[in-house]
């Protein structure tokens, strides 16, 4: 597979980015753990792509088993959690950052913006350790940035501007959260998982929806409150 020049910047961000977590020194969002993930009252009004049953279940199969091997006590998605986000709108917060008027003006963007946008392919390449959380990235056609960027410009005409601190404002790349934890991994989960990443072995994947809800950090108590379809 050819890598285009926008995967190869995209893997720049993401080489900062697990530099920052190497450094301790992250400037940007991150979710702070809980004790009870699944019941974390905390709220966000967020995009996301909701995989299809393939990429569910090797990711459930290849990564997610193992691991959970090694610390059983992690939460670790099920396979009906599982999300690529797309775009935030608002923060996970208790109480929400937004309102019901927030989500009614979102669903009209959204419902606005999505079809006028093409599917897109990511292509998963290595799994990132941060602080409290392990995440499967990938990189991405172009076409997400502009998805991202649209959205943007149009969530901020809107009044309902996306309130995440990002560490990069282009080359956005492809993220799924796998387990989220409120103590420091082992060493053997830590080698286990350069181990899996070193390993990957994921076809292109094509993501052709996106869905607006909100829900916790670990999607549950999700609220859907649209799916729009990419061209």
């Amino acid at each position: 597979m050819t890598v285009t020049t926008h995967q190869i910047k995209q893997k720049e961000v993401i080489d900062r980015i697990a530099s920052q977590v190497s450094n301790k020194s992250l400037n940007f969002s991150t979710v702070s753990p809980v004790d009870d993930f699944a019941n974390d009252p905390r709220t966000c009004l967020t995009s996301v792509h909701l995989p299809h049953q393939d990429l569910l279940d090797q990711v459930q199969q290849d990564l997610l088993e193992p691991l959970r091997k090694i610390e059983p006590d992690f939460h670790y998605y099920p396979s009906d959690c599982l999300h690529m986000t797309i775009k935030n709108v608002r923060v996970i917060n208790d109480p929400p950052h937004f309102s019901e008027e927030d989500i009614q003006q979102a669903e009209k963007i959204f419902a606005e913006t999505i079809p006028q946008h093409r599917k897109l392919n990511v292509y998963f390449y290595r799994l990132l350790l941060f602080p409290n959380n392990l995440a499967l990235i990938g990189t991405t056609d172009e076409e997400l940035d502009n998805i991202v960027l649209d959205l943007d410009n149009k969530l901020t005409a809107g009044g309902i501007s996306d309130d995440k601190v990002y560490m990069n404002s282009q080359y956005f790349f492809s993220n799924i959260t796998l387990a989220r934890f409120a103590t420091s991994p082992s060493e053997a989960f830590r080698q286990k998982v350069a181990q899996l990443s070193e390993s990957l072995n994921f076809q292109p994947y094509q993501v052709d929806s996106v869905t607006l809800l909100t829900c916790n950090a670990v999607l549950k108590n999700k609220k859907i409150k649209g799916t729009w379809k990419l061209k």
